[in-house]
């Protein structure tokens, strides 16, 4: 076990991948969680012609895939500040995605809460990707909004 105070237990991190895994969308995605510490998560999908706009030149994943970046990442960035992580739940309440440059490779997500509340928490997101020149570049940026529910119990 660590002393890091922002270190979040492994069994978090492995009920959460078990969570995305039996999810229909997020599991299509291929989505990876590939750090989780407390307010701040890092995720990964890799490069799939299924995910690419219909007659890019480029082959350009879609703009959707990166906002449901933003959204999943926020959430389970915001979870990670619960007392019990797997018990309460969120609902988006804003999401704000600025688009960059295109995605053509695989994508990380790693989002960062800025605040924490009672009832209300909020993100900053960076969607990035390998360019054609080998750099890892920005693609996109986003902030949200969620309303907490910190217990079962929805108001």
């Amino acid at each position: 076990m660590s002393d890091d105070p922002a270190h979040i237990d492994d069994d978090h991190v492995d009920l959460l991948q078990a969570f995305i895994e039996s999810h229909g969308f997020l599991s299509w995605l291929d989505l990876t969680v590939e750090e989780l510490d407390r307010g701040r998560i890092v995720m990964s999908v890799p490069y799939d012609e299924k995910l690419v706009n219909p007659g890019s030149p480029v082959g350009s994943i879609h703009g959707g895939i990166a906002a449901t970046l933003v959204d999943t990442a926020s959430g389970f960035a915001l979870r990670s500040t619960f007392d019990e992580p797997t018990t309460g739940s969120l609902a988006t309440t804003d999401l704000n995605v600025t688009y960059l440059r295109p995605a053509t490779n695989d994508l990380r997500v790693e989002a960062e809460v800025l605040r924490a509340g009672g009832s209300m928490g909020f993100t900053d997101t960076l969607v990035s990707s390998v360019a054609p020149d080998g750099e890892q570049k920005d693609v996109a940026v986003g902030r949200t909004s969620y309303r907490l529910f910190r217990d079962a119990d929805r108001e």
